[in-house]
């Protein structure tokens, strides 16, 4: 499926200085936004089915899982694949000194520059991610399923 899910979400609480720092969000960008339980439901669904990918996966599962128990929704135990550990495994430290996001989007060329902003992240993640299915292919990895076995690149609901 295509598409893309953006929302910002008003926390509740002020914006601590160190995240407006790094996100460029602000309060005053957040108090028309809706709250948690308004958004959650529709990201669920609009992932449904399909697999998460994420640049250091572990952590924002982390809080998609923390953001279904404060909102009482059950975790969909989606498949995840981590495009960190997929770099690990991909590229040449010759090519590059770090699998940062920036740093894989920046030798790939990637349309969108990560910015800490979930959005540019995701869009930055998706080029790097087809850049590295390229370089799969150069292993015999053509299929999820084969790919299942490298470890901490994909997990699978138990």
């Amino acid at each position: 499926r295509e598409g893309e899910f953006a929302s910002l979400v008003n926390p509740g609480v002020p914006v601590p200085p160190g995240i407006e720092d790094l996100t460029g969000i602000n309060d005053w960008m957040l108090a028309a936004a809706p709250r948690l339980p308004a958004v959650l439901p529709g990201l669920l669904d609009f992932a449904d089915g399909g697999v998460l990918v994420a640049h250091n996966a572990p952590f924002d599962v982390g809080f998609l899982r923390a953001a279904c128990a404060e909102c009482g929704l059950a975790w969909p135990r989606f498949t995840v694949l981590d495009t960190v550990m997929l770099a690990r495994q991909l590229m040449d430290p010759d090519e590059v000194p770090d699998c940062k996001l920036g740093t894989l989007a920046g030798f790939f060329r990637a349309r969108t520059a990560p910015s800490h902003r979930a959005l540019a992240d995701a869009r930055a993640t998706a080029d790097v991610l087809g850049w590295l299915i390229r370089r799969l292919t150069h292993h015999g990895i053509r299929t999820l399923d084969q790919l299942r076995e490298w470890p901490d690149v994909v997990t699978c609901p138990a």
